[in-house]
């Protein structure tokens, strides 16, 4: 979680606002939003908010997307394009 809250601090700062005013863009508590950027620690709903506030909503998308493989044949199996299994019906 330390880790998020590093990257949230990173693009706060680089569109310039302070603590106060994210907390007010995203409808978190000042108290809430300092307690993340300290320790890391912040509830699913908050860290919602403060993502949609900075434009940050794609990185969610990408939460749980991420395939495990089991071996390196199943990670070439999924980068080798799938061969068609029938021909076209206009020829």
């Amino acid at each position: 979680m330390s880790g998020i809250a590093k990257h949230v601090k990173q693009r706060r700062l680089e569109k310039g606002w302070t603590q106060n005013m994210l907390a007010a863009k995203s409808g978190v508590s000042l108290g809430s939003y300092r307690r993340f950027e300290s320790s890391g620690e912040i509830s699913l709903r908050s860290l919602v908010m403060i993502a949609f506030a900075l434009d940050m909503t794609d990185e969610f998308e990408t939460l749980f997307n991420n395939k495990t493989y089991q071996s390196i044949d199943d990670i070439l199996k999924a980068t080798q394009p799938k061969q068609r299994k029938r021909g076209n019906k206009n020829e």
